[in-house]
Parts: structure tokens; sequence; C-alpha cells
């Protein structure tokens, strides 16, 4: 374990920090365009005469697919490779930009954005497997390269409303979309320079498709439920309808699951209670997160009577703290483990949600000011310790299942927040401040309780690198799997 905790205190090599930097452009574009585009709705809706309705989906295409179908590409990544499925998801995800940006209707522009959510889908988890490669599956260091991925991430969410309108003053909406392509294009080239493609052991299976589309069906059915279900009512037969198929494809896919040699999902992924225990973890923190930010937008806008860019400008320290905090998890996590920082985290979360608890309709901006600290430093601290414990759980050649897992969970989760979160104010269209600002505490306390049910699921995480012996540094052997490869 000595040696394991020197080359952690050694930092990344330059090679890895040139991976560590080509797995992020992944990631920050991925993020950058979950930000980005609700600058431009309104000149958007004016130049293709978009309804609400397709404005909406503009937004919500991208975050249906990108949950949809992220663990059907981690799959892929571990059959086969991890670099080529990240490579394909920059080439799609700059083709899909384009398209956005020579769009000549709402609806291309939402299939456009659909398609750039499957390029997304195909990057996140393979640039996680592809830093796991480069430290070598060594605790300490995928701690700090997690740290800085993440970070990479939060600066592209906080520089999103910030660059989006200096964009379109300067050239119009579809800059925000043509920005994309060079940054891809720079991320392939890098890729090819400076990663090398490691192969799967195993021979590569062909794809259940069966499986899959149940898979993707019961989560779409499911998330365009929920994101339906504040404008168009829980009775609404197309609510009802996707709710009925999600279960129906979720019981197929389980039946079917049950009874396969080769499952999508390895149970023993599911029998390791650190791995419950981080997704849990995810689930609460990115439900959470998303649905407070869109209250909270309709409360600066509609309670405190702030314009589009003072609400952006209020919003920077909820999005811009996670950079200091990403950065200083990896230090954390290398010296102390997940556990603590995954505990610490999520009680500064809740810290910030029960100063909201507080607010009403002559609250002063300046008074947000330490929720709005409080809630990204938690979040930032905790996220990467999390993210490092799941790919400390399995095997290399399962990280993108699990890394999948847990991302599909986090925005399947993020969307269900907006969802719920929204209705607790659900007269918020009507203009009624007093709505508002209850749905704002509702919401706080709901995500209080949630955050410290997730403070108590990380107790459950269990340190391997606190073990002796070299079997502290092996993960969790997981079904169909080989062993662990150094």
């Amino acid at each position: 374990m000595n040696s394991n905790l020197s080359s952690s205190r050694a930092g990344l090599s330059t090679r890895q920090t040139l991976i560590v930097t080509t797995a992020s452009m992944g990631f920050v574009v991925s993020q950058l365009d979950v930000t980005i585009v609700n600058v431009a709705l309104a000149s958007i809706g004016r130049d293709l005469h978009a309804s609400v309705a397709g404005l909406q989906w503009t937004v919500d295409a991208y975050a249906l697919a990108f949950a949809a179908l992220m663990l059907s590409a981690g799959v892929l990544g571990d059959r086969f490779g991890a670099r080529r499925l990240f490579v394909a998801g920059l080439v799609l995800f700059a083709l899909a930009s384009a398209a956005c940006g020579f769009a000549m209707d709402a609806t291309q522009l939402v299939a456009a954005r659909a398609l750039q959510g499957i390029g997304a889908a195909a990057m996140l988890p393979n640039s996680l497997v592809l830093l796991n490669q480069s430290c070598g599956h060594d605790d300490g260091l995928r701690a700090r390269a997690v740290g800085l991925w993440t970070a990479a991430g939060a600066v592209s969410i906080a520089a999103g409303p910030i660059v989006g309108g200096l964009l379109i003053a300067a050239f119009g909406w579809r800059s925000i979309f043509w920005v994309n392509v060079p940054l891809c294009v720079a991320g392939i080239v890098a890729t090819y320079l400076w990663i090398v493609d490691k192969k799967p052991e195993k021979k590569a299976r062909g794809i259940d498709l069966p499986r899959q589309a149940l898979a993707t069906i019961a989560l779409t059915a499911f998330v365009g439920a929920m994101i339906e279900l504040r404008p168009l009512g829980l009775m609404h037969p197309l609510v009802i309808g996707g709710i009925v198929a999600a279960l129906l494809a979720a019981s197929g896919f389980v039946l079917i699951e049950r009874r396969a040699s080769a499952p999508i999902l390895p149970p023993a992924l599911f029998r390791n209670r650190t791995f419950n225990s981080a997704i849990v973890f995810g689930i609460c923190v990115n439900l959470t997160y998303y649905g407070m930010v869109f209250v909270l937008s309709l409360y600066l806008q509609r309670v405190l009577g702030h314009t589009p860019l003072e609400a952006g400008l209020a919003f920077l320290p909820l999005t811009g703290g996670f950079l200091l905090s990403n950065l200083a998890s990896g230090v954390v996590v290398a010296r102390f483990g997940s556990r603590l920082p995954m505990i610490v985290g999520a009680l500064v979360d809740a810290a910030g949600f029960a100063a909201l608890l507080f607010v009403n309709a002559s609250t002063p901006v300046v008074a947000l000011l330490l929720p709005f600290l409080l809630i990204p430093t938690g979040m930032g601290l905790g996220v990467p310790a999390m993210t490092t414990a799941v790919l400390g759980t399995v095997d290399p050649e399962r990280a993108g299942t699990a890394s999948a897992v847990l991302n599909t969970a986090r925005q399947a989760a993020g969307a269900i927040g907006v969802a719920a979160f929204g209705a607790l104010a659900s007269h918020a269209a009507g203009g009624d401040s007093a709505q508002i600002v209850t749905g704002v505490k509702a919401s706080a306390g709901v995500s209080v309780a949630l955050l410290l049910f997730a403070a108590v699921m990380a107790r459950r995480v269990v340190e391997s690198k606190r073990a002796k012996g070299d079997n502290a540094r092996k993960p969790v052997s997981v079904e169909c799997s080989k062993g662990t490869q150094h």
C-alpha cells in the first residue's frame, strides 16, 4: 500500500495530465450544452417561430437522450473499447451540433438536440474509463484525475450562460452550437495523439437489441412522463401512457435480465453495498440540485423581479462554486478515502438547502450568497468522491458499465427533480409569488431530508485502501469478469 500512496502523492505525470485533459473535453462540451442553451431560448423562439412546448423539448430532448442511452454506451465501451466509443461520441456530437446550427425549424432542432444527447451519452462514461486506465487503477491518482475531470465540467457549466450571452450578442444563437465543432475536433485529435487504444480482454459479444430497447424505452417513457407531468397534469393520457409503458418495459427488461447468461447489468454490481450506496447518493444529489435550480429560477425572476441576465449572474456562485470544491475533493479523497468527503459533502449541501427555508418575497440577493455557496461546495466535495468509490468497486473491464449506471441514474434523477419540484410550485406559471416562495421552501425541505439520507448511505461506503495487503487495491470482482488488469 505504501507504493500506492507514494504514487498518489507524486501527482499525475505529464502523459496522465494530457489524458485527463483530453477526457475532460468530452465532459466539457456535454456539460456546456446543459446551460448554454437556456440563454438562447428567446432568440430561438423568435427566429424559428417555436412554441413554448417546442422550446421545452429543445432543452429536454438532449437530457432525455443523454440519460436513456448512457448505459448502452457504457456497455458498448466495455465490449468494443472505451477510446473507440469516446471518439464516436465526439464525432456524433460535432455533427449534431452543426445540424443544430443549420436547423430551419423547431422539429429539426429538437431532433438534432437528441443526437447531441446520444453523442454525450457515448462520451461521458467512457471518458471515466480512460481516466481509470491512465491512472493504473491507483486509488489516489484516480481521485485526483476525477477531481480535475469534474472541475472541468464545473467550469463549463458556470461559463455556459456567460459564453452563450456573448456569442449570441456577437454572432446570433446558432453560434452556441457551432462553437462545439472545433472543440470536438480538438478532442478527437488529442485522443489519437495521447490515448492508447486498449482493447478489451474479452471477445466482444453481439448487442442484445431486445434488452437494449426495453431499457431505453423504460427510461425514455418514464423521464418523458415526468417532463410532461407539470404542463399536462397527472391524469393526461400521455402521462399515464408513459408511466404504463415504462413499467411494462422495465418489467420485461428485468425478466429477460434474470434469465440471461450475460446480463447487461451484472448482478454482482448490485450486491456490493458501496456501489449501491454511491448510486443512491448520486440520485439524491442530482435530484435536489437540478430540481432546486428550476424553482429558484422562477423565484429570482417572478418573485424578486430580476431579468434573465441578472438571474444568471445571481446563479454564478451556485454553478461556479463547484470549481474549487471539485479540485479540493481529489486531494481529500486521496488522503482520507471516499466515505468522509461524501458524508461531509452531503451535510454541507443540506445546510445550504436549509438556509433556503427562510427566504421570502423580500429576501435580498446578497442573503442568497451563503446557500448558493454551500450547495456547490458540498456537492462538489461529494460527487468526485462518489465517482471514485464507484470505479473502485469493479474490475477495469466493467468500469464503463458501472460509470454508465451511475451517470444514467444521476441524469434521470435530475430530470425527475425538475418535474417534482416544479409541481411543488405548480402555480408558478400564473405568477403567484406566495406559491413560488412556498415551492422554494417545500423543495428545500425535501432536499434537506434527501441529503441527510444520502449522508447515511455514504456511511456504508467501504474503503478498500484501508485494507491490508495487495487485495486492498483490487476492486470487487464482478460476474463475467476475468479479474483485475494492471
